[in-house]
């Protein structure tokens, strides 16, 4: 199981993991990256096993940010037409240039049943790796005077990881959850794990995130 490795995880990353934070509830976002059908389910064209894994974690902290009133802002990746809107994230991956994949319209960019936005909840959608490239979430999270994201989702070292960089860069801090991320290889996920603790995040933990929510 993805999240057994947690503590291994956070012990590997201990001398990086250094710019310990606390959670500024008030001015704290919840945010779901790209939890898509393409990406969890079986049938999707682009399915990675451990997302699935991290299902629970990410409702549990749904639920309790929900509770106290702590806004969730959700992120999609989609295409209208790869050959247009699509660059070089399009030429990367073959299943996005040919149209199977992450295509508007399609049941493959909707976010997973599971894990499905409450009426008000924004999602932000996506052309690239990063939420905050050529999307409107930085306007909004300064709209909501939100200081703190909290990063959940997939993939760690790919849309995670570039939409925490950007973050950094804007000036939010970083809250970034280590069994409520996942990639497709366990060393991606700590390689960028090790990453984000040396130079823009404090790597946390879902029951760390759940005890300064409540």
């Amino acid at each position: 199981m993805w999240t057994d490795h947690t503590a291994a995880w956070i012990d590997e990353i201990a001398k990086y993991n250094t710019h310990r934070m606390r959670l500024r509830k008030s001015r704290a976002c919840l945010m779901v990256i790209d939890m898509q059908n393409e990406f969890l389910s079986d049938d999707g064209a682009v399915f990675f096993h451990y997302a699935q894994e991290i299902v629970p974690n990410i409702k549990r902290l749904l639920a309790v940010s929900r509770e106290n009133g702590v806004p969730v802002v959700y992120t999609g990746h989609v295409h209208e037409d790869p050959a247009i809107d699509g660059g070089m994230t399009a030429k990367w991956w073959p299943e996005i240039q040919s149209g199977e994949s992450l295509i508007k319209g399609t049941k493959g960019v909707e976010i997973f049943t599971e894990l499905r936005p409450r009426k008000g909840e924004k999602i932000v959608w996506k052309h690239r790796y990063s939420a905050f490239y050529n999307t409107d979430l930085e306007i909004y999270l300064r709209g909501l005077g939100v200081t703190d994201l909290i990063i959940t989702g997939v993939l760690t070292n790919v849309c995670c990881e570039s939409t925490a960089r950007d973050a950094f860069f804007r000036d939010f801090r970083i809250f970034f959850v280590a069994d409520a991320t996942a990639s497709s290889e366990p060393e991606f996920h700590v390689a960028s794990l090790k990453n984000l603790a040396y130079a823009f995040a404090y790597v946390t933990t879902t029951e760390e995130i759940l005890n300064q929510l409540a």
